[in-house]
């Protein structure tokens, strides 16, 4: 049984605010199962080497999600889970994860989960993943996810990684291989504040004709925190792929932007945007003149920019 704070931290990374009726589930709490269903077409096993779950998804299954969400509410825990995705060919599905901590105590709690799709032939996966950190105590929330990403022929990927607030500190590691027509996209979204620190790094191999990919990174940092972002798309063969880096500074916040981009074909079409500044004074003003304070109206602007 759920207490109601973990509840209200599912709802917050999952959209989901109790154990699922029904659908592809498994429920991690502080370094254990709390919950775990499977359907006719989405398998979740438990593995025997390491803590983790292999998840599979029965080719051309259409329509369906599965939802994964981890929550940590102990003071000083340090969780490691290793998740294989296994996504048959001609499937489409939706993968919910994301981690929320809540930490009222003195120690450190850490979530480190490290995540591999394989997502095959011609299928197509939307993966969701929201961070969250919260509590009284003055034990920092630390969250190092790690995904490896491999794409067969004609495969898509979208992922939406969100870091909402409340992480103290974290270290994302994203590495993704495009076979032949395969597609991704990777949208980051997040937000530091205090003294926070954030670093990004992503590595994108076009392998395979026809491949493209699509990185979008867009943040906000306030108060002393830091952010580095270091995405790369590497081009192998004819293919298209666009870094773009976005993000707003405030207060005494530092943020590093480093886009590259390699080509090692005479085909690979490659392009990298970075921009970073303070917001726009005139849409304060604007919103202002409508009845807006500033602080109001800055919080709209950053929840438009980050949405």
């Amino acid at each position: 049984m759920l207490e109601n704070f973990e509840k209200e931290l599912l709802k917050t990374i999952a959209d989901i605010s109790d154990l699922p009726g029904a659908g592809a589930f498994n429920i991690r709490r502080n370094g254990e199962s709390a919950g775990r269903h499977s359907t006719e077409n989405i398998v979740i096993e438990p593995k025997k080497d390491k803590p983790g779950i292999d998840i599979k998804v029965m080719p051309f299954t259409k329509h369906e999600a599965v939802h994964i969400p981890v929550i940590v509410t102990e003071s000083g825990l340090n969780d490691v889970v290793y998740n294989d995705f296994y996504i048959g060919e001609g499937a489409e599905v939706r993968i919910v994860a994301g981690c929320g901590i809540h930490n009222n105590g003195d120690c450190d709690s850490r979530h480190d989960g490290i995540h591999r799709f394989h997502i095959g032939k011609n299928a197509k996966v939307t993966y969701v993943e929201k961070h969250y950190g919260e509590g009284e105590g003055t034990g920092a929330r630390i969250l190092n996810p790690v995904t490896e990403v491999f794409l067969d022929e004609g495969a898509e990927c979208e992922m939406e990684m969100v870091q909402i607030k409340g992480v103290d500190s974290t270290v994302r590691d994203t590495k993704a291989n495009l076979a032949e027509n395969a597609k991704l996209l990777i949208t980051e979204r997040l937000m530091t504040h205090g003294a926070q620190t954030a670093r990004s790094d992503v590595v994108i191999n076009l392998n395979g004709d026809g491949s493209s990919a699509q990185i979008i990174s867009r943040s906000v940092a306030r108060d002393t925190s830091e952010q580095i972002f270091y995405p790369r798309a590497v081009g192998n063969s004819r293919c298209r792929a666009h870094v773009q880096c976005d993000s707003i500074i405030m207060d005494s916040a530092k943020i590093r932007s480093i886009p590259e981009i390699a080509a090692n074909h005479c085909d690979a079409q490659i392009v990298h945007e970075a921009a970073i500044g303070r917001i726009n004074n005139d849409q304060l003003t604007k919103l202002c003149t409508l009845g807006m304070t500033p602080e109001d109206a800055e919080q709209v602007i950053i929840e438009g920019f980050l949405s």
